[in-house]
């Protein structure tokens, strides 16, 4: 790599002790008030991407002259690129802390790498999982025998749930647990290590869905002892549609192809009788046909790097402030009901969901974000099952705007979002504690109405 390359990838390394919020783009992004005037722009919406790290943008901007096809050329710059690929791999899988043997895929995002794996499963395999699941970890195992699990109501009862079901299963034969890290509802950390420690002693195997944990805490494959984990670059400060899966290697060997093409096949030669016989690769390039997104993993690799360095002691310590600030603001608002599965001590991220009397949750956000400036999620976040079993019968008022997921005639459900993490400055925390206050207290200044299935001003 050029000594250019080498001083982006340095020069911008955090200091662990530094207890402002790391630098990302947009932050100086200045968005208009339907009230009058501007105020600078609160993203409060991580949990459905997070804003690229100014140092993952620096280290791309330096090498994008270098950009040069991958696993394809002898040019110098191809060849650079191929180094940059391959040393991203060994990156990401020093990130993760995998065992030696693990195969690190990149793929396009935690979506794609948990439907590689429902790709690879050997005939005849189970997967159980919980109907907390957002749905890229629910939907893609259409070719199993699936077991939805009931929503637990403790991380106890989550362990006991998974060992009576898996001691159930008939016949006993492969299985595979799918579970997330963190919901990406609730924010709440689930007991991965515990369930992995059920799914082993029933032989079963385990995948991590750490979308929305490895943004917030250190993960680790080896001491967690899951058999997979997947996530996504955009929830990890990383721009670019990109993703992980890393563990395991025989399943991934033993099974075709994900996607047939060149960069997954060996050796191609014609037969005799007009056919083509082909060879397949044994490694990670099995999985990663046609030409891959060098930029898209190189910022992951960026982003791994510099959370790293940044230290997650630090990153983990001062995102526990802001939770602890959302949640005290959110409690002194009595018309504000916060959704948990694990109750209020339970330990959790960035990451919180709510709703308020006498508000339809569209209409609330919607308020937030022209009034405020500040942006979050509402709805039910990809994760119905959860967020309806969370809501239970509650109806919602309808206010002047419905919810976006609500078919015609159907019941409004759904809720607000709020979600943080470490490019995020103290100020847009206190924005929205006093936003959520004025709001319930004198209501919104403005009027709404719904508008091709969203909640928008009135003009």
């Amino acid at each position: 790599m050029s000594a250019s390359l080498n001083a982006a990838t340095t020069a911008t390394a955090q200091d662990p002790a530094c207890a402002e919020p790391l630098p990302v783009l947009g932050r100086d992004v200045t968005v208009p008030l339907v009230t009058g005037g501007e105020v600078t722009y609160a993203a409060l919406d991580y949990a459905a991407s997070a804003p690229a790290l100014q140092r993952v943008w620096d280290d791309v901007a330096a090498y994008a002259p270098y950009y040069g096809s991958v696993h394809r050329g002898a040019g110098y710059l191809s060849q650079l690129s191929t180094d940059l690929f391959e040393q991203s791999r060994t990156t990401v899988a020093e990130f993760l802390d995998c065992r030696p043997g693990d195969q690190v895929v990149f793929t396009r995002s935690t979506t794609d790498s948990l439907n590689l794996l429902a790709a690879v499963l050997p005939a005849d395999c189970q997967v159980f999982v919980f109907e907390t699941e957002h749905h890229a970890s629910l939907l893609p195992w259409t070719n199993a025998q699936v077991t939805y699990l009931n929503a637990p109501r403790t991380p106890a009862e989550a362990v006991a749930t998974l060992e009576r079901a898996l001691a159930d299963r008939e016949p006993y034969g492969p299985a595979l647990v799918c579970v997330t890290g963190a919901s990406n509802v609730t924010g709440e950390l689930w007991p991965v290590k515990e369930l992995a420690a059920a799914a082993h002693a029933h032989g079963a195997r385990i995948v991590l869905d750490a979308a929305q944990l490895a943004p917030h805490h250190p993960v680790s494959v080896r001491d967690l002892d899951v058999d997979w984990v997947a996530f996504s670059g955009h929830k990890l400060y990383a721009p670019f549609g990109s993703g992980v899966l890393a563990g395991r290697a025989d399943w991934l060997q033993e099974a075709e192809p994900y996607l047939a093409g060149g960069g997954a096949s060996r050796k191609v030669s014609r037969r005799e009788d007009g056919g083509v016989d082909v060879e397949w690769h044994t490694t990670a390039a099995r999985h990663e046909a046609g030409s891959p997104n060098v930029i898209g993993v190189y910022s992951i690799a960026s982003a791994c790097r510099a959370l790293t360095e940044a230290g997650f002691d630090h990153l983990v310590a001062r995102e526990q402030q802001l939770v602890t600030r959302v949640r005290e603001g959110l409690a002194e608002v009595p018309a504000v009901r916060v959704l948990s599965l694990f109750g209020e001590d339970a330990p959790r991220v960035g990451v919180i969901s709510f709703v308020v009397d006498g508000w339809n949750s569209s209409h609330f956000a919607a308020a937030l974000s022209a009034e405020y400036g500040i942006g979050v999620r509402d709805g039910l976040f990809c994760a119905h099952p959860l967020v309806r079993t969370l809501l239970g019968s509650e109806p919602q008022a309808q206010g002047e705007c419905g919810a976006p997921e609500a078919a015609p005639g159907e019941r409004s459900l759904n809720a607000i979002r709020v979600s943080f993490g470490a490019g995020t400055p103290d100020e847009h925390v206190e924005r929205f504690v006093r936003a959520v206050r004025e709001l319930v207290t004198d209501g919104a200044k403005w009027q709404y109405r719904t508008q091709e299935g969203r909640c928008v001003p009135a003009v």
